[in-house]
């Protein structure tokens, strides 16, 4: 699993004009998936989502996670994250999970998020062609990769 994390001051994603998540201050995060992903890599993930201390605290220092902020969520599958540009010219999204694998990832890390900070996680459309808007914070963006088949080491 790989995601991508924006600090935010607002974000929206709408399918066909019509906005189906939005957010104030808080995290965009655009998610992918592949096969072999599982409902630890799903934990994991969500886990280090949500205490990711990227929110300045008094002092100015990024010091606070979206718990402690009251922040919000907006996540936004995105198959992309897994796209190959090595070679040729065109991307190979070859290591990405097909829909039928990721959706169902895609709707349990939605899940234990939800569990972690219920009420505050928006969402995109799963397989939509979305557009995205966001005014960043900071700029702040952080890309966090697990791998099922990696056991991580703590730091």
């Amino acid at each position: 699993m790989r995601i991508v994390v924006q600090r935010v001051a607002e974000a929206s994603v709408a399918v066909d004009g019509e906005v189906v998540g939005k957010i104030g201050p808080g995290l965009l995060v655009l998610a992918g998936f592949r096969a072999g992903d599982d409902g630890a890599v799903l934990d994991w993930m969500a886990a280090r989502l949500v205490g990711l201390r990227i929110f300045a605290d008094e002092r100015g220092r990024m010091n606070r996670s979206v718990v402690r902020t009251g922040g919000e969520l907006l996540v936004v599958s995105q198959f992309t994250l897994y796209g190959d540009a090595a070679r040729g010219r065109r991307p190979s999204f070859v290591r990405a999970a097909p829909p039928h694998l990721a959706e169902p990832l895609y709707e349990g890390f939605l899940a234990r998020l939800d569990a972690l900070l219920p009420g505050r996680v928006r969402r995109g459309r799963f397989g939509a062609a979305m557009q995205l808007s966001l005014l960043n914070d900071g700029p702040v963006t952080l890309v966090i990769d697990r791998d099922a088949a990696v056991p991580s080491t703590r730091r």
